[in-house]
Protein backbone atom coordinates (compact mmCIF):
# COMPACT_ATOMS: atom_id res chain seq x y z
CA UNK A 1 0.00 0.00 0.00
CA UNK A 2 0.97 3.62 -1.11
CA UNK A 3 -0.26 6.89 0.02
CA UNK A 4 0.94 10.05 -0.84
CA UNK A 5 -0.42 13.64 1.11
CA UNK A 6 -0.84 17.18 -0.17
CA UNK A 7 -2.28 20.24 0.39
CA UNK A 8 -0.58 21.83 3.09
CA UNK A 9 0.30 25.52 3.30
CA UNK A 10 0.53 28.65 5.09
CA UNK A 11 -2.59 30.05 6.49
CA UNK A 12 -3.90 32.61 8.43
CA UNK A 13 -5.51 31.91 11.73
CA UNK A 14 -9.19 31.50 10.44
CA UNK A 15 -8.56 29.71 7.01
CA UNK A 16 -9.30 26.61 5.67
CA UNK A 17 -7.21 23.96 3.71
CA UNK A 18 -8.26 20.46 1.99
CA UNK A 19 -5.32 17.97 2.65
CA UNK A 20 -5.53 14.93 -0.12
CA UNK A 21 -3.98 11.46 0.58
CA UNK A 22 -3.82 9.44 -2.46
CA UNK A 23 -3.27 5.25 -1.91
CA UNK A 24 -2.85 2.57 -4.07
CA UNK A 25 -1.97 -1.15 -3.38
CA UNK A 26 -5.18 -2.06 -1.48
CA UNK A 27 -6.29 -5.91 -2.09
CA UNK A 28 -9.79 -5.31 -0.75
CA UNK A 29 -12.30 -2.91 -0.01
CA UNK A 30 -11.95 -3.10 3.90
CA UNK A 31 -9.50 -0.84 5.32
CA UNK A 32 -9.12 2.40 7.04
CA UNK A 33 -7.47 5.71 6.34
CA UNK A 34 -6.15 7.80 8.94
CA UNK A 35 -4.93 11.06 9.25
CA UNK A 36 -2.21 11.88 12.31
CA UNK A 37 -0.22 15.14 12.76
CA UNK A 38 3.11 15.63 14.68
CA UNK A 39 3.89 19.12 15.63
CA UNK A 40 7.54 20.23 16.58
CA UNK A 41 8.52 18.67 20.02
CA UNK A 42 4.88 17.25 20.19
CA UNK A 43 4.01 13.31 20.09
CA UNK A 44 2.26 12.01 17.16
CA UNK A 45 -1.08 12.37 17.07
CA UNK A 46 -4.59 11.08 15.60
CA UNK A 47 -6.59 13.58 13.91
CA UNK A 48 -9.27 11.62 12.19
CA UNK A 49 -10.08 8.14 10.78
CA UNK A 50 -12.46 7.07 8.36
CA UNK A 51 -13.91 3.30 7.06
CA UNK A 52 -13.82 2.15 3.73
CA UNK A 53 -16.22 -0.40 4.31
CA UNK A 54 -18.94 1.12 6.02
CA UNK A 55 -17.93 5.33 6.04
CA UNK A 56 -17.93 5.96 9.80
CA UNK A 57 -16.01 8.77 10.19
CA UNK A 58 -14.14 9.41 13.62
CA UNK A 59 -12.19 12.79 15.04
CA UNK A 60 -10.20 13.64 17.67
CA UNK A 61 -12.09 16.51 20.70
CA UNK A 62 -10.06 19.45 19.57
CA UNK A 63 -10.78 18.96 15.45
CA UNK A 64 -14.71 18.29 15.88
CA UNK A 65 -16.55 20.64 13.84
CA UNK A 66 -13.45 21.97 12.09
CA UNK A 67 -12.01 19.13 10.18
CA UNK A 68 -13.93 16.84 7.86
CA UNK A 69 -12.86 13.20 6.41
CA UNK A 70 -14.07 12.28 3.55
CA UNK A 71 -12.94 9.92 0.50
CA UNK A 72 -13.58 9.75 -3.22
CA UNK A 73 -13.24 6.02 -3.84
CA UNK A 74 -13.05 6.31 -8.08
CA UNK A 75 -9.84 9.15 -7.29
CA UNK A 76 -8.57 6.77 -4.73
CA UNK A 77 -8.10 9.82 -2.41
CA UNK A 78 -8.89 10.78 1.03
CA UNK A 79 -10.04 14.25 1.94
CA UNK A 80 -9.02 16.09 5.37
CA UNK A 81 -11.07 19.32 5.13
CA UNK A 82 -9.43 21.63 7.70
CA UNK A 83 -11.50 24.90 8.28
CA UNK A 84 -11.14 27.33 11.51
CA UNK A 85 -7.63 26.80 11.52
CA UNK A 86 -5.78 27.86 14.70
CA UNK A 87 -2.40 28.46 15.79
CA UNK A 88 -1.92 25.03 17.35
CA UNK A 89 -3.38 23.14 14.50
CA UNK A 90 0.16 23.68 12.54
CA UNK A 91 2.38 20.32 12.33
CA UNK A 92 3.52 18.13 9.51
CA UNK A 93 0.29 16.08 8.51
CA UNK A 94 0.41 12.35 7.40
CA UNK A 95 -2.54 9.68 6.27
CA UNK A 96 -1.79 6.32 6.90
CA UNK A 97 -3.77 2.75 6.74
CA UNK A 98 -4.53 -0.06 7.95
CA UNK A 99 -6.08 -2.97 6.79
CA UNK A 100 -6.48 -5.54 9.87
CA UNK A 101 -8.76 -4.11 12.17
CA UNK A 102 -11.38 -2.00 12.08
CA UNK A 103 -11.23 2.05 11.89
CA UNK A 104 -12.60 2.55 15.73
CA UNK A 105 -9.97 0.47 16.95
CA UNK A 106 -6.87 2.21 14.91
CA UNK A 107 -8.09 5.39 16.16
CA UNK A 108 -8.55 4.03 19.49
CA UNK A 109 -5.07 3.34 19.56
CA UNK A 110 -5.75 -0.35 19.96
CA UNK A 111 -2.61 -0.74 16.90
CA UNK A 112 -0.25 1.14 15.01
CA UNK A 113 -1.54 1.12 11.13
CA UNK A 114 0.59 -0.80 9.02
CA UNK A 115 1.58 1.76 5.78
CA UNK A 116 2.42 5.56 6.38
CA UNK A 117 2.97 8.25 3.71
CA UNK A 118 5.09 11.27 3.94
CA UNK A 119 3.59 14.01 5.65
CA UNK A 120 2.45 17.63 4.24
CA UNK A 121 2.92 20.25 6.46
CA UNK A 122 0.45 22.63 7.55
CA UNK A 123 1.36 26.44 9.21
CA UNK A 124 -0.98 28.23 10.99
CA UNK A 125 0.09 32.18 11.45
CA UNK A 126 -1.01 35.63 10.83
Amino acid sequence: VQLQASGGGLVQPGGSLRLSCITSGFTSDDYAIGWFRQAPGKEREGVSCISNSDGSTYYADSVKGRFTISSDNAKNTVYLQVTSLKPEDTADYYCAAGERYSARYYFNGGASMESWGKGTQVTVSS
